[in-house]
């Protein structure tokens, strides 16, 4: 591809399948007037309320908004939230082909308090056990029939217990006889059990638990030593995040570090979900890494701009691009 706008465009023609803990992210926004004469807390009075999508969803928003066709394959709970999270992919009109509904675990809920712009409190409803054999057959069954006609899969861990090791395995094995490229944004349970993967996207604190080392982020020669080591345990390309001191990639021939972006920081949520879903983007129309890395850690510090979370902007992230002359990656 000879320019930008013809990766931009390229996306377009992608169908990206995604799987993993998929969340019902609840928001209550509201004011404080006053403290509780019951406890030393804020009062908020509510003003309204709203439902989007979250973990494993949100990177199924973020492929949407880049012109890709996302199709996630999750479980939820038969429950009140599993059917206002099944809403939800109806307004967004997103395939709800692969996702399972579970009598055994509740749909995983993220409430989210936020009060003159400010985020006060958050509440977590969830379940985080493993799955049951029974489960695990049927996601299996919706993966190996969704797989055809894919041109990626990403792998969006949160720990919620959806992905196991045994699934991961199965996956990978079916999408490297398919030629599929996997792209991982991980979490500690399964760190090192994505073996064989395309490219694994840690951020800093996943990479410190994950190989029991203390990085120092700020100290290129350690983050290089550190993700030779994981690129070596798992044979996968490796790409970390490391907050504002950017992002490293070793993958294919390239090693090296981008800078972060100086941006005013309204909330990080979901930052690595857009990251997740630029590259798994970029992995699938098999453009260089530099391009891989820039785009996608442009892209990330671009959502954190926005309070809550946001899917990434195309045609800002474009605009950006361009403006920054990321043709040079090509």
């Amino acid at each position: 591809m000879k320019s930008l706008e013809e990766v931009f465009d390229a996306f377009s023609g992608l169908t990206v399948l995604v799987i993993g803990d998929i969340m019902l992210d609840s928001y209550i926004w509201g004011s404080v007037d006053r403290i509780s004469p019951e406890a030393p807390v804020p009062i908020v009075r509510v003003k309204k309320r709203d439902f989007r999508l979250g973990g494993a969803a949100n990177v199924a928003l973020n492929v949407q908004a880049l012109g890709a066709k996302p199709i996630l394959c999750a479980l939820i709970g038969d429950d009140d939230a599993g059917n206002k999270l099944l809403d939800c992919l109806n307004q967004q009109g997103m395939s709800k082909e692969g996702i399972v509904v579970s009598k055994n675990r509740p749909t995983t809920v993220k409430t989210r308090l936020i009060a003159s712009h400010q985020h006060v409190v958050r509440v977590d409803e969830e379940s985080d056990q493993e799955l049951l054999k029974e489960e695990e057959e049927e996601l299996l069954k919706q993966i190996q029939q969704l797989i055809e006609g894919c041109d990626a899969i990403i792998f969006e861990d949160y720990d919620k217990g959806v992905i196991n090791a045994s699934l991961i395995e199965k996956t990978v094995a079916f999408a490297a006889k398919k030629n599929i490229p996997t792209i991982v944004d991980p979490k500690k349970r399964n760190f090192l059990s994505y073996q064989g993967v395309t490219l694994f996207k840690p951020n800093l604190k996943e990479l410190r638990e994950g190989l029991k080392l203390d990085i120092d982020a700020g100290d290129d020669m350690q983050v290089k030593k550190a993700v030779e080591k994981l690129k070596e345990i798992l044979n996968a390309g490796v790409m970390v995040t490391l907050s504002e001191h950017g992002i490293y990639i070793d993958h294919l021939a390239e090693q090296k570090k981008y800078p972060a972006h100086k941006r005013e920081i309204a909330d990080v949520s979901g930052a690595g979900d857009t990251v997740v879903s630029i590259a798994g983007l970029c992995v699938a129309l098999g453009v260089k890494p530099g391009l891989i890395a820039a785009l996608s850690n442009l892209g990330g510090g671009l959502v954190c701009e926005h309070t809550g979370v946001v899917p990434i902007d195309k045609t800002k992230l474009l605009a950006e691009a361009i403006e920054m002359k990321f043709e040079k990656f090509l």
